[in-house]
């Protein structure tokens, strides 16, 4: 019982189921709730390029052959598109299957969904059209994944660079401690984000588009355990036991809808699990931009149930126009809530034929969709690492076995004097 007390997956679970019959029972209160799921996550986030940094700089500098690190960012970018565009290709695939847009009636749901939000903000940033240069400049992680990369290089190149490793290193190890005692207020987090969702938006705005719902839930766990399990199972890698690895990050992303709250825990589970550093600096803080998934499956699943709730039929030249058109914003698209209205609005101002006002319908529901959105683009983040890992002959089975076979160790679970495993202490078990 002492045991189960002290683990933070219970913990995060309660806090979910808590604020969820809050946020039904009380949606008022519940909604006071989310600056709680808030607060939390912007905590977090101050940790996330300052890990990134130091990941990356120590990976780098400590690398002998620079040339790998334009292989590896190569073969990142290569994989990341290859994947997305799959998953882009099962989102229009199965959207046309089931068809979850047909029997929708909008005059019916006009009044409930556009309560909810207003879509003019969306369709002023859609004007303006998609940007790379805004893309690079509003987004702070890409850019300090830049300047990191070139650290690292002037770092392998410097004659005196030991003093700055000795003092990245020091740093690197109070600022994970320090990340540490952050995410034993996950609980917290999680459950002002859950009272919130369903406070504000409550059960009953699912039951019009529970179809469209089901479908992009369903087409997700499909993509997970067909597409990225045999992802990993190319390297005989068990994706049931990676995803019991992360088990309490993908409860903390579950319950505030954000990739961001588990972000730096990921990057250190990676490397624990047998990641290099330098791979899982470069992988994971690209694919937070570059390799979404679950919003990339959405948004084209999004695009064709609007066109069947109007009635518009598609030729086969506006079907790969909007292919086209998603290959490219769906890179832009943020892994935080709400990020995909934006890129949604972008694809139906581009092809001209889905009413813009269509984004209404979706208000209500994109806040649960969000989770399983950001669920998706975290668990293929870390696929995408490890498959890169193996295939650069850059991870350690050792770890990875070490790492499935005693999650107690290297977990951060709840402990009477707040001790957590250090890497550095696996490390000497796995040698």
């Amino acid at each position: 019982m002492k045991k189960l007390f002290t683990n933070l997956t219970f913990w995060v679970l309660t806090a979910i189921a808590t604020g969820a019959l809050l946020g039904h029972f009380y949606p008022d209160a519940g909604q006071r709730m989310r600056p709680l799921g808030t607060g939390f996550i912007d905590i977090v986030k101050l940790f996330i390029n300052p890990i990134i940094f130091l990941t990356i700089s120590l990976g780098i500098s400590g690398m002998g052959d620079l040339k790998k690190v334009g292989k590896v960012g190569g073969k990142a970018l290569l994989y990341f598109e290859v994947v997305t565009t799959f998953a882009l290709i099962i989102g229009v695939a199965v959207a046309y299957l089931i068809r979850p847009g047909d029997g929708v009636v909008t005059t019916s749901l006009t009044g409930d969904a556009t309560a909810t939000g207003d879509v003019s903000k969306f369709a002023q940033e859609a004007e303006k059209g998609f940007s790379w240069w805004e893309f690079f400049k509003n987004n702070l992680t890409i850019q300090v994944l830049l300047f990191s990369i070139a650290f690292g290089i002037f770092l392998s190149k410097y004659n005196a660079k030991q003093r700055i490793l000795d003092v990245l290193n020091y740093l690197s190890k109070y600022v994970f401690k320090a990340l540490h005692f952050v995410m034993l207020f996950a609980p917290i987090g999680a459950f002002g984000g859950m009272a919130f969702t369903i406070g504000k938006y409550g059960i009953k705005t699912l039951l019009p588009l529970g179809k469209l719902m089901l479908t992009v839930y369903t087409t997700m766990g499909l993509f997970i355990f067909i597409v990225l399990y045999f992802i990993l199972r190319y390297y005989k890698i068990s994706l049931m036991k990676y995803l019991n690895y992360i088990r309490e990050e993908l409860l903390i992303v579950l319950g505030t809808s954000s990739s961001e709250a588990g972000l730096p825990s990921l990057m250190e589970k990676l490397e624990r699990m047998g990641c290099s550093k330098p791979i899982v600096g470069l992988v994971v803080p690209a694919g937070y931009s570059f390799n979404l998934d679950g919003t990339t499956i959405y948004l084209s699943m999004a695009t064709i149930f609007l066109a069947q709730v109007y009635g518009v039929e598609l030729s086969l030249a506006q079907m790969f126009t909007i292919i086209g058109i998603l290959m490219v914003t769906s890179k832009g698209a943020a892994g935080v809530t709400g990020s995909g209205f934006v890129v949604l609005a972008s694809t139906l101002t581009a092809i001209k034929v889905i009413p813009l006002e269509g984004l209404a319908l979706l208000l209500g529901v994109d806040r649960f969709m969000s989770e399983a959105r950001a669920i998706t683009n975290f668990i293929g983040n870390g696929v995408a690492t490890i498959w890169i890992a193996n295939n650069e002959n850059d991870f350690d089975r050792a770890k990875m076995n070490y790492a499935f076979g005693h999650l107690e160790e290297t977990e951060d679970i709840l402990t009477d004097n707040l001790r957590f495993v250090t890497k550095e202490e696996i490390d000497k078990k796995t040698s």
